[in-house]
């Protein structure tokens, strides 16, 4: 396959996995028991600071973390990743696009919100687990993440539920400041931090081998 072909391929399921990961986030806000990690400030900031949607949030608080990366990494940030910035403006038009497309889904009961909430972890996981694969541009969210797993040398996974958790706390002061109450940052928001981690290992060891052989195709 020729280079220009391969990097439309790439570049192609990139976009699949930003919108698959949006998919992830939109399903955990209409699940109603907070929303996964990645989103959980930007969701929370939409709701206290109405001017914008959670996508436009998104993409302001993704910039943030390129900035971070940038003072983490310092001389060894890579140029190339401030087209971050791009992916993180698909990003959040996808979580605008998905919750308008799922608008109709309303669980009823408590049951039901945990099953979507759980289904919602499964459909973020899958899309991160893509877009790694992928080996073009991460969000920054996940950028961020590699910045330190690249800095102090620790795996990905493990770092993983630690800023996931960091991002929940942060989400719930920003939520009682703005808003006066929990909201946005429920039970589900937790079980999303702890359980994220554990469902990205779990793809590596069922069906990386299966999405190798796929990328191997356009090496």
């Amino acid at each position: 396959m020729k280079n220009q072909y391969k990097i439309i391929y790439r570049y192609s399921l990139l976009l699949v996995a930003l919108f698959i990961m949006a998919l992830g986030v939109s399903l955990s806000i209409k699940a109603n028991l907070g929303t996964s990690p990645i989103s959980c400030i930007p969701y929370v900031l939409s709701l206290g600071l109405t001017q914008l949607t959670v996508g436009e949030w998104t993409i302001i608080f993704n910039i943030l973390l390129i900035i971070g990366q940038i003072l983490i990494l310092q001389k060894d940030f890579e140029k190339k990743q401030l087209l971050q910035s791009l992916v993180v403006i698909a990003f959040g038009y996808f979580t605008d696009l998905n919750l308008w497309i799922i608008n109709g889904i309303n669980p009823t009961n408590y049951i039901n919100q945990w099953i979507l909430c759980i289904i919602s972890c499964f459909v973020l996981a899958f899309g991160i687990f893509i877009e790694i694969k992928t080996e073009t541009l991460v969000l920054p969210g996940e950028g961020f993440i590699l910045a330190i797993s690249k800095r102090f040398k620790k795996e990905f996974s493990k770092i993983k539920p630690i800023s996931d958790s960091t991002m929940v706390i942060i989400g719930a002061i920003l939520s009682i400041y703005f808003l006066g109450q929990l909201v946005g940052v429920r039970e589900g928001t937790i079980f999303s931090a702890i359980i994220l981690g554990f469902i990205i290992q779990f793809y590596n060891k069922t069906i990386e081998y299966h999405v190798n052989k796929i990328f191997s195709k356009i090496k």
